[in-house]
């Protein structure tokens, strides 16, 4: 599969367009004789790539987030989590693929975990409705919290949906209440919660599964309560761009840190969280391991004191 490069990426995907070339030619020379040069390239595209992902502005921010080589929530299940066992469906009316979890094992400390799917081609993204979840996938996320707490279990959750499906199916089986409710069972949960938004983290389907003791985000991540192109469709009647939107919004992992919206930002290997996945995969896993154990000796009304008192701050501030 081709890599895919994003606008302000073309320098990098010359250099690497040129590196393929050369590696190619140099299987017919003699003795490596490429072989300085393409090690030349392949610093050089390095560099640049360094150099663009430590300046980026909020609307390149936000086509990071998107990427669709970002690890997605099945790497970091199937990378994190020992013996894991998806529980699907609500017990109500179906299984919204979505939206997925289940019980496993997180270096060594059982865990319930779940989060937003996208997919990662046709198929998949069909299959997953692009990571927006209709009412039943909020359901089961309702399902899963009650079962972590009933086996006394922590719950991870990975946040990356442009959204809840806003279709009229969705809409008339009460896509609005069950995501209140989801957001609800969060605030209540007695186990400690600690929510990663890996891309996008936007509106209230990205709250839903958000709520927890502890708000993390990819430093390339972003978290809002619209989309740029909505804000600029719905605020602005259209008058602007999505670009002047995202860097009005304040959406960015520093944004977001300097206004205590999120708790801490998870670093990216260079070029991004697509560029490295298994490194990604092991900073995530770390960080994770980190704030679980810091939560670990906290009693139930401990944890859902914290977790009130860090929601209601935010309105409090004035932002």
């Amino acid at each position: 599969m081709a890599a895919h490069y994003l606008e302000f990426e073309r320098p990098i995907a010359e250099l690497e367009a040129k590196i393929e070339e050369l590696q190619r030619l140099s299987e017919t020379a003699e003795g490596g004789a490429m072989d300085a040069e393409i090690a030349a390239l392949r610093a050089r595209a390095a560099e640049f790539r360094v150099k663009a992902y430590a300046n980026l502005d909020p609307w390149q921010k936000m086509q990071v987030a998107r990427h669709p080589e970002r690890p997605h929530f099945v790497n970091y299940a199937e990378g994190l989590i020992e013996a894991f066992v998806e529980l699907r469906g609500d017990r109500k009316y179906a299984d919204d693929q979505a939206l997925v979890g289940g019980v496993g094992r997180f270096r060594g400390r059982p865990v319930v975990i779940m989060g937003h799917e996208k997919g990662h081609d046709t198929a998949s993204r069909v299959k997953h409705n692009f990571g927006s979840a209709r009412p039943e996938g909020y359901r089961k996320a309702i399902r899963l919290m009650d079962m972590a707490e009933n086996f006394n279990m922590p719950v991870i959750s990975i946040i990356d949906s442009a959204g809840a499906y806003p279709g009229v199916g969705s809409e008339e089986r009460g896509v609005a209440e069950a995501i209140a409710r989801s957001t609800q069972r969060c605030l209540t949960l007695s186990v400690p919660m600690v929510c990663l938004i890996t891309g996008e983290g936007m509106s209230g389907g990205a709250i839903a599964i958000a709520a927890g003791n502890r708000v993390l985000i990819l430093e390339h991540a972003v978290y809002s309560v619209i989309s740029p192109e909505g804000a600029n469709s719905i605020l602005w009647r259209g008058s602007r761009t999505a670009e002047e939107a995202a860097k009005a919004m304040k959406i960015t992992a520093h944004d977001l840190l300097k206004r205590k919206i999120v708790d801490r930002i998870v670093p990216e290997p260079p070029g991004g969280a697509h560029s490295d996945p298994a490194a990604m995969l092991q900073i995530a896993g770390d960080v994770l391991e980190e704030e679980l154990d810091a939560l670990e000796g906290l009693t139930p009304d401990q944890l859902r004191a914290a977790r009130s008192e860090r929601f209601y701050a935010i309105g409090r501030s004035g932002l």
